[in-house]
């Protein structure tokens, strides 16, 4: 793909993204207010809580990760997989909740029922991919 293709492609997925009230100051908000919830959850805060050592800066990393997946900012260069092997304490169940309080921030804070849908088909896939690169492993499958 050509530098001029793909920036008129990012362009294109920012102006989208705008016109259902989806920019950089919407996903910071976003992240500060559910992190601000998961880390009182009484399931999810435990493990954020004990995994994560700066908040200030893992919510820096987060917006970067989101303002990519959301705005194709390509800002993040991180390897979610790869951080969340290191937590021992994940369990399947935790993607259930941690999906369900997303869509309920967002439904809380949301500028309309389009960025509720923008947001949860991206957060929805990235959960079920971590899911199942966490806990399904077909080299330690029974046959």
């Amino acid at each position: 793909m050509s530098s001029e293709h793909a920036l008129a492609a990012r362009q294109k997925i920012r102006q989208e993204a705008a016109a259902i009230g989806i920019d950089e100051a919407f996903i910071s908000r976003l992240v500060d207010e559910f992190y601000d919830r998961v880390r009182l959850h009484p399931h999810l805060g435990p493990v954020f809580n004990g995994a994560v050592e700066d908040w200030p800066e893992h919510l820096a990393k987060l917006k970067q990760f989101w303002e990519s997946v959301a705005l194709n900012a390509g800002v993040y260069s991180g390897r979610p997989m790869q951080a969340h092997l290191k937590v021992r304490t994940i369990e399947a169940a935790h993607f259930g909740e941690w999906l369900y309080m997303f869509e309920q921030t967002l439904r809380d804070i949301a500028p309309g029922e389009a960025a509720v849908e923008y947001f949860m088909i991206r957060a929805s896939r990235i959960g079920e991919s971590l899911k199942l690169g966490l806990f399904f492993r077909p080299d330690n499958a029974t046959h």
